[in-house]
């Protein structure tokens, strides 16, 4: 007995002690003396003395094999792997019992079915964020020329008019159908940005009118700025987004009167620290808490608030991309969630965003006030969709440009050589046949090494990194655009602001 590893303990029939080894009374925590005074319902933690009994009665010389837990001299439990066989000495039948601890098993067990839980999330939500990548083009295509082409018609029919209340309820679904996907693009960690050096509290600080407003005169919105908080490098868009959605989200749980707590504060967690709570990540992270005194949360709905379309809400009430889209712009820059609910006891959503460490780089893809006019410059203009290629030619010559028209960079190239005047800006489609935007852009350099670059697409923000286009220096547009939106990029450009 004293050999093996495991703990050994004999019973009798009412489940006294006969003999114990010294591992089994170490592992239960009581003096080797006095085992023999003991009864296994004295250590026994999951079933009740007459299961125990019931189980000492069916036990014979084939044995059994089970899981329960034991509870040591001081309270405390652990888990055990139990072997018994029976045997019978003058007529009394014995139960051997092998006991091997087995709490470490378990919870390396825990931590890898932790594990694979998040792995399967996280393969749910990046087939979910391939989806909307791959549909973002050509539904932001046929929305542009939607737009585009609402445009021109609201401006030949007066503000009175019957029909200009119609396509301005067509212009409203549009970009609402518009924000949808620019949502589904966020949840899928794919949205344009143009990130830069900021500080959260005067991001949160210039956001609390606004939020106020959204939230209503019943909820009491409380402000407690950290202090000396690090910098991030993110879009501050971003955080206004972040902040809208889980106000709203707030919002929507409180019943009558309550309050909501917006927070700042800074924290490092270490690698011992992530290895003992999952979903932690090591390093030095800026917090932003968002609690409210509403209904509260179950763990089932936790496990899927970050599902897009999953919502508790009512009809109509809501889209249930309010918290992916939370997730996906968290994730873009590599930041995490932690949430923490209970029914009828509120919810408070921590969010770390990483700190930065770099010079704060100036983006210049973000110059450029209203314009309120076009401009007479010449304009190279290469988009290989024949409708979209149309639309934006008419927003150009409509702004009062010149503008020359290609539908394949090899057109572009050759209506650059035998351009005889200047061309002061090339407006190009990022992804086409025969060759992408920037290495059009690099041979039209070639040709002309003053002329202004603007990049255009509907694709997602990863696509576009991959071909090199959306950086600090480069100057992009999304689409769907207004007219307005590419009047102000052109003459950001034009004048060098």
């Amino acid at each position: 007995m004293e050999q093996s590893r495991d703990g050994i303990v004999i019973l009798d029939q009412t489940g006294q002690v006969i003999e114990s080894s010294q591992r089994f009374a170490d592992m239960i925590g009581h003096p080797l003396d006095s085992m023999t005074r003991l009864k296994v319902f004295d250590w026994e933690y999951l079933f009740s003395p007459e299961q125990i009994l019931e189980m000492i009665n069916q036990v014979d010389e084939k044995g059994d094999h089970f899981e329960t837990t034991h509870r040591r001299r001081d309270g405390s439990t652990y888990d055990v792997e139990i072997t018994t066989n029976a045997a019978w000495f003058d007529g009394q039948k014995q139960i051997f019992c092998i006991c091997r601890d087995i709490t470490e098993r378990k919870q390396i067990e825990a931590e890898n079915e932790n594990l694979q839980t998040q792995l399967i999330q996280a393969q749910k939500m990046e087939s979910v964020g391939r989806l909307a990548g791959g549909v973002a083009h050509d539904f932001n295509n046929m929305l542009g020329i939607i737009l585009g082409r609402l445009e021109f018609a609201m401006e030949k029919v007066h503000k009175n008019d019957s029909v200009y209340v119609d396509l301005k309820e067509i212009e409203t679904a549009a970009k609402r159908s518009a924000d949808i996907t620019n949502q589904l693009l966020a949840f899928a960690r794919k949205q344009p940005v143009s990130p830069r050096q900021l500080g959260l509290n005067d991001t949160v600080k210039n956001m609390l009118n606004l939020l106020r407003r959204l939230i209503g005169e019943d909820i009491d919105l409380i402000w407690k700025p950290g202090g000396s908080l690090w910098p991030l490098k993110m879009d501050p868009s971003q955080i206004d987004q972040i902040l809208a959605n889980l106000c709203v989200n707030a919002r929507d749980a409180i019943t009558g009167v309550g309050s909501l707590t917006i927070e700042t504060g800074k924290q490092s967690f270490d690698e011992k620290f992530c290895s003992e709570h999952p979903g932690f990540i090591p390093g030095d992270f800026v917090r932003l808490t968002i609690s409210d005194t509403g209904c509260g949360m179950d763990k089932n709905t936790l496990d899927n608030i970050f599902e897009p379309f999953f919502t508790t809400k009512g009809v109509g009430r809501g889209t249930g991309l309010g918290l992916s889209t939370v997730y996906g712009i968290v994730k873009q820059n590599k930041g995490f969630i932690h949430v923490h609910s209970e029914p009828g006891q509120g919810t408070s959503f921590n969010i770390y965003l990483p700190r930065f460490k770099g010079q704060n780089k100036t983006n210049m893809t973000m110059t450029g006030e209203k314009a309120a006019s076009g401009g007479t410059e010449t304009i190279l203009l290469v988009e290989d969709d024949p409708a979209i290629l149309r639309m934006t030619r008419s927003m150009l010559e409509r702004n009062g440009y010149s503008v020359i028209s290609a539908a394949t960079p090899r057109q572009a190239l050759t209506a650059m050589k035998n351009h005889a005047g200047t061309i002061d800006l090339l407006l190009t489609d990022v992804i086409m046949p025969e060759m992408n935007g920037q290495d059009l852009a690099e041979k039209i350099t070639a040709i002309n090494p003053v002329i202004k670059r603007l990049f255009m697409s509907g694709y997602t923000a990863d696509i576009i990194t991959h071909h090199t286009i959306l950086n600090d220096s480069a100057a992009f547009i999304q689409k769907p655009f207004s007219m307005a939106d590419l009047a102000e990029k052109l003459r950001g450009l034009l004048d060098g602001k």
